[in-house]
């Protein structure tokens, strides 16, 4: 929240984070646990994944989708993440 205060921390002796909201905190903890609630519902893949976000991003394997391009020679990336590494190798 605005004051800065997270008041649900990780019970992990190893991890110090701390989350604003219970929600937050409870989709963390899957990253301690293991557990993948999220599978790809595409017919022979199956992928599971702790969080939603990971398996929005795995779709773009199965659509082939590579909206990210580069200004300077036009070639497509699936991540912004991968463009950003491309710009600075190639131009």
């Amino acid at each position: 929240t605005h004051t800065g205060e997270r008041p649900y921390m990780c019970a992990e002796p190893s991890c110090s984070r701390g989350f604003t909201s219970a929600a937050n905190y409870r989709n963390y903890v899957r990253i301690h646990t293991g557990e993948k609630l999220y599978t790809c519902a595409v017919l022979g893949c199956g992928r599971r994944f702790t969080e939603y976000s990971s398996l929005y991003k795995h779709h773009v394997v199965h659509t082939h989708c590579e909206p990210y391009a580069c200004c300077s020679c036009r070639k497509s990336y699936r991540q912004t993440s991968t463009l950003a590494m491309h710009r600075p190798s190639r131009h």
